[in-house]
Protein backbone atom coordinates (compact mmCIF):
# COMPACT_ATOMS: atom_id res chain seq x y z
CA UNK A 1 0.00 0.00 0.00
CA UNK A 2 2.67 2.59 0.86
CA UNK A 3 3.93 2.12 -2.70
CA UNK A 4 0.69 3.39 -4.29
CA UNK A 5 1.36 7.14 -3.92
CA UNK A 6 4.82 6.64 -5.41
CA UNK A 7 3.37 4.68 -8.32
CA UNK A 8 0.68 7.31 -8.86
CA UNK A 9 3.28 10.08 -8.82
CA UNK A 10 5.46 8.23 -11.32
CA UNK A 11 2.42 7.58 -13.53
CA UNK A 12 1.54 11.29 -13.58
CA UNK A 13 5.15 12.17 -14.46
CA UNK A 14 5.13 9.64 -17.28
CA UNK A 15 1.83 11.00 -18.62
CA UNK A 16 3.16 14.55 -18.55
CA UNK A 17 6.29 13.44 -20.41
CA UNK A 18 4.25 11.65 -23.09
CA UNK A 19 1.95 14.66 -23.43
CA UNK A 20 5.02 16.78 -24.13
CA UNK A 21 6.14 14.61 -27.01
CA UNK A 22 6.09 16.36 -30.34
CA UNK A 23 9.17 17.42 -32.37
CA UNK A 24 11.09 14.15 -32.17
CA UNK A 25 8.23 11.84 -33.08
CA UNK A 26 6.74 14.30 -35.55
CA UNK A 27 9.97 14.80 -37.49
CA UNK A 28 10.36 11.03 -37.77
CA UNK A 29 6.81 10.52 -39.05
CA UNK A 30 7.54 13.26 -41.56
CA UNK A 31 10.72 11.44 -42.55
CA UNK A 32 8.61 8.50 -43.78
CA UNK A 33 7.18 10.71 -46.51
CA UNK A 34 6.04 10.12 -50.09
CA UNK A 35 9.62 10.16 -51.33
CA UNK A 36 10.61 7.61 -48.72
CA UNK A 37 7.69 5.35 -49.67
CA UNK A 38 8.51 5.56 -53.38
CA UNK A 39 12.25 4.93 -52.86
CA UNK A 40 11.48 1.91 -50.67
CA UNK A 41 8.92 0.54 -53.13
CA UNK A 42 11.33 0.96 -56.03
CA UNK A 43 14.08 -0.78 -54.03
CA UNK A 44 11.82 -3.69 -53.12
CA UNK A 45 10.49 -4.06 -56.67
CA UNK A 46 13.95 -4.07 -58.26
CA UNK A 47 16.09 -5.79 -55.64
CA UNK A 48 13.81 -7.67 -53.25
CA UNK A 49 14.89 -7.19 -49.64
CA UNK A 50 18.60 -6.79 -50.41
CA UNK A 51 18.51 -3.19 -49.16
CA UNK A 52 16.37 -3.92 -46.07
CA UNK A 53 19.37 -4.50 -43.72
CA UNK A 54 20.83 -1.13 -44.72
CA UNK A 55 17.48 0.56 -44.21
CA UNK A 56 17.03 -0.83 -40.69
CA UNK A 57 20.66 -0.21 -39.70
CA UNK A 58 20.25 3.49 -40.56
CA UNK A 59 18.02 3.88 -37.48
CA UNK A 60 21.17 4.08 -35.31
CA UNK A 61 22.95 7.00 -37.03
CA UNK A 62 19.56 8.65 -37.57
CA UNK A 63 18.99 8.69 -33.82
CA UNK A 64 22.54 9.91 -33.17
CA UNK A 65 22.17 12.86 -35.52
CA UNK A 66 18.73 13.93 -34.29
CA UNK A 67 19.75 13.48 -30.63
CA UNK A 68 22.41 16.14 -31.23
CA UNK A 69 19.59 18.48 -32.28
CA UNK A 70 17.88 17.74 -28.95
CA UNK A 71 21.05 18.50 -27.00
CA UNK A 72 21.82 21.71 -28.89
CA UNK A 73 18.24 22.97 -28.80
CA UNK A 74 17.78 22.40 -25.08
CA UNK A 75 21.16 23.64 -23.85
CA UNK A 76 21.65 26.60 -26.21
CA UNK A 77 18.01 27.58 -26.64
CA UNK A 78 18.84 28.38 -30.27
CA UNK A 79 17.77 26.84 -33.56
CA UNK A 80 20.29 25.24 -35.91
CA UNK A 81 20.37 28.15 -38.37
CA UNK A 82 20.88 30.76 -35.66
CA UNK A 83 23.60 28.73 -33.96
CA UNK A 84 25.50 28.17 -37.21
CA UNK A 85 25.37 31.90 -38.00
CA UNK A 86 26.53 32.89 -34.50
CA UNK A 87 29.28 30.30 -33.99
CA UNK A 88 30.50 29.32 -37.48
CA UNK A 89 29.88 32.54 -39.41
CA UNK A 90 27.69 33.77 -42.23
CA UNK A 91 29.49 31.69 -44.87
CA UNK A 92 28.54 28.39 -43.26
CA UNK A 93 25.09 29.78 -42.49
CA UNK A 94 24.58 30.65 -46.16
CA UNK A 95 25.74 27.18 -47.25
CA UNK A 96 23.39 25.52 -44.76
CA UNK A 97 20.55 27.76 -45.95
CA UNK A 98 21.15 26.79 -49.60
CA UNK A 99 21.15 23.10 -48.67
CA UNK A 100 17.92 23.64 -46.73
CA UNK A 101 16.16 25.41 -49.62
CA UNK A 102 17.11 22.70 -52.13
CA UNK A 103 16.11 19.88 -49.76
CA UNK A 104 12.81 21.45 -48.75
CA UNK A 105 11.63 22.30 -52.25
CA UNK A 106 12.60 18.88 -53.60
CA UNK A 107 10.72 17.28 -50.70
CA UNK A 108 7.67 19.53 -51.05
CA UNK A 109 7.38 18.75 -54.73
CA UNK A 110 7.39 15.02 -53.93
CA UNK A 111 4.79 15.48 -51.16
CA UNK A 112 2.39 17.40 -53.40
CA UNK A 113 3.01 14.98 -56.24
CA UNK A 114 2.02 12.16 -53.91
CA UNK A 115 -1.14 14.02 -52.89
CA UNK A 116 -2.02 14.73 -56.52
CA UNK A 117 -1.36 11.12 -57.49
CA UNK A 118 -3.71 9.82 -54.80
CA UNK A 119 -6.38 12.28 -55.87
CA UNK A 120 -6.12 11.15 -59.47
CA UNK A 121 -6.55 7.52 -58.38
CA UNK A 122 -10.03 8.54 -57.19
CA UNK A 123 -10.79 10.78 -60.15
CA UNK A 124 -10.14 14.07 -58.32
CA UNK A 125 -8.57 16.71 -60.61
CA UNK A 126 -5.03 17.65 -59.71
CA UNK A 127 -5.91 21.33 -59.29
CA UNK A 128 -8.60 20.48 -56.74
CA UNK A 129 -6.51 18.11 -54.61
CA UNK A 130 -3.53 20.48 -54.57
CA UNK A 131 -5.68 23.51 -53.70
CA UNK A 132 -7.36 21.72 -50.79
CA UNK A 133 -4.03 20.40 -49.46
CA UNK A 134 -2.34 23.81 -49.69
CA UNK A 135 -5.29 25.55 -48.00
CA UNK A 136 -5.28 22.98 -45.20
CA UNK A 137 -1.55 23.41 -44.59
CA UNK A 138 -1.78 27.21 -44.55
CA UNK A 139 -4.81 27.25 -42.23
CA UNK A 140 -3.28 24.78 -39.76
CA UNK A 141 -0.02 26.68 -39.27
CA UNK A 142 -1.30 30.25 -39.52
CA UNK A 143 -4.11 29.69 -36.98
CA UNK A 144 -2.58 27.07 -34.69
CA UNK A 145 -0.30 26.81 -31.67
CA UNK A 146 2.67 24.48 -31.30
CA UNK A 147 0.57 22.02 -29.33
CA UNK A 148 -2.29 21.96 -31.83
CA UNK A 149 0.03 21.60 -34.83
CA UNK A 150 1.96 18.78 -33.15
CA UNK A 151 -1.21 16.89 -32.20
CA UNK A 152 -2.94 17.29 -35.56
CA UNK A 153 0.20 16.40 -37.51
CA UNK A 154 0.89 13.31 -35.39
CA UNK A 155 -2.74 12.21 -35.70
CA UNK A 156 -2.46 12.49 -39.49
CA UNK A 157 0.91 10.76 -39.42
CA UNK A 158 -0.45 7.74 -37.56
CA UNK A 159 -2.16 6.82 -40.84
CA UNK A 160 1.28 5.60 -41.90
CA UNK A 161 0.83 2.61 -39.58
CA UNK A 162 -1.31 1.18 -42.39
CA UNK A 163 1.95 0.15 -44.06
CA UNK A 164 2.53 -2.43 -41.32
CA UNK A 165 -0.78 -4.08 -42.20
CA UNK A 166 0.30 -4.44 -45.81
CA UNK A 167 3.66 -6.00 -44.92
CA UNK A 168 1.89 -8.40 -42.52
CA UNK A 169 -0.62 -9.53 -45.15
CA UNK A 170 1.98 -9.78 -47.91
CA UNK A 171 3.11 -13.16 -46.52
CA UNK A 172 6.58 -12.90 -48.09
CA UNK A 173 8.48 -16.00 -49.12
CA UNK A 174 11.03 -15.48 -46.36
CA UNK A 175 13.44 -18.28 -47.38
CA UNK A 176 13.73 -16.75 -50.88
CA UNK A 177 14.00 -13.22 -49.52
CA UNK A 178 16.56 -14.31 -46.92
CA UNK A 179 18.81 -15.57 -49.70
CA UNK A 180 18.59 -12.13 -51.29
CA UNK A 181 19.63 -10.35 -48.07
CA UNK A 182 23.19 -11.61 -48.33
CA UNK A 183 23.54 -10.86 -52.02
CA UNK A 184 24.65 -7.25 -52.49
CA UNK A 185 25.49 -6.44 -56.13
CA UNK A 186 27.67 -3.45 -55.24
CA UNK A 187 29.01 -3.33 -58.78
CA UNK A 188 25.57 -2.55 -60.21
CA UNK A 189 25.05 1.23 -60.62
CA UNK A 190 21.28 1.08 -60.05
CA UNK A 191 21.72 -0.84 -56.79
CA UNK A 192 24.14 1.66 -55.25
CA UNK A 193 22.02 4.53 -56.62
CA UNK A 194 18.97 3.19 -54.76
CA UNK A 195 21.11 2.67 -51.66
CA UNK A 196 22.02 6.37 -51.85
CA UNK A 197 18.33 7.21 -52.29
CA UNK A 198 17.43 5.29 -49.13
CA UNK A 199 20.18 7.10 -47.22
CA UNK A 200 18.91 10.46 -48.47
CA UNK A 201 15.34 9.46 -47.66
CA UNK A 202 16.35 8.62 -44.08
CA UNK A 203 18.42 11.79 -43.52
CA UNK A 204 16.50 14.78 -44.84
CA UNK A 205 18.52 17.96 -44.07
CA UNK A 206 15.34 19.79 -43.03
CA UNK A 207 14.89 17.33 -40.14
CA UNK A 208 17.87 18.88 -38.36
CA UNK A 209 16.58 22.43 -38.81
CA UNK A 210 13.08 21.47 -37.71
CA UNK A 211 13.76 19.47 -34.56
CA UNK A 212 16.32 21.84 -33.07
CA UNK A 213 14.26 24.94 -33.88
CA UNK A 214 11.05 23.35 -32.53
CA UNK A 215 12.74 22.35 -29.26
CA UNK A 216 14.20 25.84 -28.85
CA UNK A 217 10.87 27.46 -29.79
CA UNK A 218 9.03 25.36 -27.19
CA UNK A 219 11.65 26.40 -24.60
CA UNK A 220 12.44 22.84 -23.57
CA UNK A 221 14.66 22.56 -20.48
CA UNK A 222 17.19 20.02 -19.21
CA UNK A 223 14.39 18.23 -17.37
CA UNK A 224 12.92 17.40 -20.79
CA UNK A 225 16.16 15.98 -22.19
CA UNK A 226 15.59 12.30 -21.34
CA UNK A 227 12.01 12.30 -22.60
CA UNK A 228 13.03 14.06 -25.83
CA UNK A 229 15.81 11.55 -26.48
CA UNK A 230 13.52 8.58 -25.84
CA UNK A 231 10.95 10.10 -28.19
CA UNK A 232 13.62 10.57 -30.84
CA UNK A 233 14.90 7.01 -30.47
CA UNK A 234 11.43 5.50 -30.77
CA UNK A 235 10.71 7.73 -33.74
CA UNK A 236 13.92 6.64 -35.51
CA UNK A 237 13.04 2.97 -35.10
CA UNK A 238 9.41 3.56 -36.12
CA UNK A 239 10.18 5.46 -39.33
CA UNK A 240 12.75 2.90 -40.52
CA UNK A 241 10.37 0.03 -39.74
CA UNK A 242 7.53 1.77 -41.60
CA UNK A 243 9.76 2.27 -44.64
CA UNK A 244 10.94 -1.31 -44.31
CA UNK A 245 7.32 -2.49 -44.35
CA UNK A 246 6.80 -0.78 -47.71
CA UNK A 247 9.98 -2.35 -49.06
CA UNK A 248 8.94 -5.83 -47.89
CA UNK A 249 5.44 -5.46 -49.38
CA UNK A 250 6.90 -4.37 -52.72
CA UNK A 251 9.50 -7.15 -52.64
CA UNK A 252 6.84 -9.78 -51.93
CA UNK A 253 4.34 -8.49 -54.49
CA UNK A 254 6.40 -7.00 -57.31
CA UNK A 255 9.91 -8.44 -57.20
CA UNK A 256 10.36 -11.38 -59.52
CA UNK A 257 12.89 -14.19 -59.31
CA UNK A 258 16.17 -12.70 -60.40
CA UNK A 259 14.55 -10.06 -62.64
CA UNK A 260 14.67 -6.35 -61.82
CA UNK A 261 11.29 -4.67 -62.08
CA UNK A 262 11.25 -0.87 -62.20
CA UNK A 263 8.25 1.22 -61.20
CA UNK A 264 7.07 4.18 -63.26
CA UNK A 265 3.97 5.62 -61.58
CA UNK A 266 1.86 5.66 -58.42
CA UNK A 267 -0.53 3.09 -59.81
CA UNK A 268 2.24 0.49 -60.07
CA UNK A 269 3.22 1.09 -56.44
CA UNK A 270 -0.40 0.81 -55.37
CA UNK A 271 -0.56 -2.51 -57.22
CA UNK A 272 1.72 -3.98 -54.57
CA UNK A 273 -0.96 -3.18 -52.03
CA UNK A 274 -3.81 -4.42 -54.26
CA UNK A 275 -2.21 -7.82 -54.61
CA UNK A 276 -1.88 -8.22 -50.86
CA UNK A 277 -5.29 -7.20 -49.48
CA UNK A 278 -7.50 -6.79 -52.54
CA UNK A 279 -8.00 -3.83 -54.85
CA UNK A 280 -10.40 -1.71 -52.79
CA UNK A 281 -8.69 -2.29 -49.43
CA UNK A 282 -5.27 -1.95 -51.04
CA UNK A 283 -6.17 1.36 -52.66
CA UNK A 284 -7.55 2.66 -49.34
CA UNK A 285 -4.52 1.58 -47.28
CA UNK A 286 -2.10 2.98 -49.82
CA UNK A 287 -4.02 6.26 -50.09
CA UNK A 288 -4.33 6.78 -46.34
CA UNK A 289 -0.67 5.98 -45.73
CA UNK A 290 0.71 8.19 -48.49
CA UNK A 291 -1.64 11.10 -47.74
CA UNK A 292 -0.74 10.99 -44.05
CA UNK A 293 2.97 10.83 -44.83
CA UNK A 294 2.79 13.61 -47.43
CA UNK A 295 0.80 16.05 -45.31
CA UNK A 296 2.97 15.61 -42.21
CA UNK A 297 6.17 15.96 -44.23
CA UNK A 298 4.83 19.07 -45.98
CA UNK A 299 4.09 20.69 -42.60
CA UNK A 300 7.45 19.80 -41.10
CA UNK A 301 9.73 20.66 -44.03
CA UNK A 302 7.90 23.95 -44.72
CA UNK A 303 8.28 24.96 -41.08
CA UNK A 304 11.93 23.88 -41.19
CA UNK A 305 12.48 26.23 -44.14
CA UNK A 306 10.68 29.10 -42.40
CA UNK A 307 12.64 28.63 -39.19
CA UNK A 308 15.97 28.04 -40.92
CA UNK A 309 15.87 31.05 -43.25
CA UNK A 310 14.49 33.31 -40.52
CA UNK A 311 17.31 32.28 -38.18
CA UNK A 312 20.04 32.66 -40.80
CA UNK A 313 18.72 36.13 -41.75
CA UNK A 314 18.33 37.16 -38.11
CA UNK A 315 14.54 37.60 -38.24
CA UNK A 316 12.01 36.60 -35.63
CA UNK A 317 10.41 33.23 -36.29
CA UNK A 318 8.10 31.40 -33.90
CA UNK A 319 4.83 29.51 -33.87
CA UNK A 320 4.17 31.24 -30.56
CA UNK A 321 3.90 34.56 -32.43
CA UNK A 322 0.88 35.59 -34.56
CA UNK A 323 1.49 36.10 -38.30
CA UNK A 324 1.27 39.90 -38.21
CA UNK A 325 4.22 40.00 -35.78
CA UNK A 326 6.39 37.52 -37.71
CA UNK A 327 5.69 38.22 -41.40
CA UNK A 328 9.06 36.87 -42.58
CA UNK A 329 8.52 33.51 -40.89
CA UNK A 330 4.93 32.96 -42.02
CA UNK A 331 5.64 34.48 -45.43
CA UNK A 332 8.38 31.94 -46.16
CA UNK A 333 6.10 29.12 -45.03
CA UNK A 334 3.22 30.28 -47.25
CA UNK A 335 5.49 30.88 -50.25
CA UNK A 336 7.02 27.40 -49.96
CA UNK A 337 3.61 25.70 -49.79
CA UNK A 338 2.00 27.67 -52.62
CA UNK A 339 5.01 27.57 -54.98
CA UNK A 340 5.48 23.82 -54.54
CA UNK A 341 1.80 23.09 -55.10
CA UNK A 342 1.92 25.12 -58.32
CA UNK A 343 5.08 23.37 -59.56
CA UNK A 344 3.49 19.95 -59.18
CA UNK A 345 1.00 20.88 -61.90
CA UNK A 346 3.88 20.49 -64.35
CA UNK A 347 5.40 17.29 -62.90
CA UNK A 348 4.19 14.07 -64.55
CA UNK A 349 6.64 11.39 -63.30
CA UNK A 350 6.38 10.66 -59.58
CA UNK A 351 8.77 7.75 -59.24
CA UNK A 352 11.91 9.05 -60.95
CA UNK A 353 11.56 12.51 -59.40
CA UNK A 354 11.06 11.08 -55.91
CA UNK A 355 14.10 8.81 -56.12
CA UNK A 356 16.26 11.62 -57.56
CA UNK A 357 15.13 13.96 -54.74
CA UNK A 358 16.29 11.46 -52.12
CA UNK A 359 19.68 11.13 -53.84
CA UNK A 360 20.01 14.94 -53.75
CA UNK A 361 19.39 14.78 -49.98
CA UNK A 362 22.28 12.31 -49.66
CA UNK A 363 24.58 14.75 -51.50
CA UNK A 364 23.50 17.64 -49.25
CA UNK A 365 23.96 15.69 -46.02
CA UNK A 366 27.65 16.53 -45.37
CA UNK A 367 26.90 20.27 -45.53
CA UNK A 368 24.36 19.98 -42.71
CA UNK A 369 25.58 17.12 -40.51
CA UNK A 370 29.20 18.34 -40.49
CA UNK A 371 28.40 21.72 -38.89
CA UNK A 372 25.95 20.00 -36.51
CA UNK A 373 28.72 17.81 -35.07
CA UNK A 374 31.11 20.77 -34.87
CA UNK A 375 28.48 22.77 -32.97
CA UNK A 376 27.93 19.90 -30.53
CA UNK A 377 31.68 19.95 -29.80
CA UNK A 378 32.39 23.70 -29.57
CA UNK A 379 29.12 25.60 -29.01
CA UNK A 380 27.99 24.14 -25.69
CA UNK A 381 29.20 24.47 -22.10
CA UNK A 382 31.88 21.89 -21.23
CA UNK A 383 29.52 19.62 -19.30
CA UNK A 384 27.18 19.18 -22.28
CA UNK A 385 29.63 18.95 -25.17
CA UNK A 386 29.93 15.91 -27.41
CA UNK A 387 33.11 14.22 -26.19
CA UNK A 388 34.90 10.96 -25.52
CA UNK A 389 34.08 7.65 -27.16
CA UNK A 390 30.56 8.76 -28.07
CA UNK A 391 31.93 11.71 -30.05
CA UNK A 392 34.04 9.30 -32.11
CA UNK A 393 31.09 6.94 -32.57
CA UNK A 394 28.82 9.74 -33.81
CA UNK A 395 31.51 11.20 -36.06
CA UNK A 396 32.44 7.86 -37.63
CA UNK A 397 28.78 6.91 -38.21
CA UNK A 398 28.09 10.29 -39.81
CA UNK A 399 31.18 10.03 -42.04
CA UNK A 400 30.26 6.49 -43.12
CA UNK A 401 26.70 7.52 -44.01
CA UNK A 402 27.82 10.64 -45.89
CA UNK A 403 30.52 8.80 -47.86
CA UNK A 404 28.13 5.95 -48.74
CA UNK A 405 25.44 8.38 -49.87
CA UNK A 406 27.74 10.52 -52.01
CA UNK A 407 29.57 7.52 -53.50
CA UNK A 408 26.28 5.78 -54.34
CA UNK A 409 24.90 8.89 -56.00
CA UNK A 410 28.02 9.43 -58.12
CA UNK A 411 28.31 5.74 -59.08
CA UNK A 412 24.63 5.64 -60.03
CA UNK A 413 24.87 8.73 -62.22
CA UNK A 414 28.11 7.66 -63.90
CA UNK A 415 26.77 4.14 -64.45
Amino acid sequence: MPQLPLVATQFRKTCRALAGWGPGLLVMLADCDAGNVVAAAQSGAQWGIRLLPLLLALAVPLYMVQALCVRLGIVSGRGYGALVRERLGRGWAAMAAIALVVAVFSSLVTEFTGIAGIGEMYGVPRAASLSVAAALLLALVCTGSHERIDRVAMLIGLAELAFFAVAWHARPDWPRLARQAGDWPLGHPQFVYLAAALIGASFNPWMIFYQQAAIADERRTLSDDRSARIETALGAVLTQCLTGAVLVAAAASLSSHGRALGLHDVGEIAAAFFGVVGEEAGRLIFSVGVLGASLVAAIVCSLALAWGLSEVAGHRGSLQTPPYRAPWFYGIYALAVIASACLVGFQPDLVSVNVAAQVVNALLLPFVVGPLIVLAIVALPEAYRLRGAYRWAVSLCAIAVCVAGVAGAIAGWLG
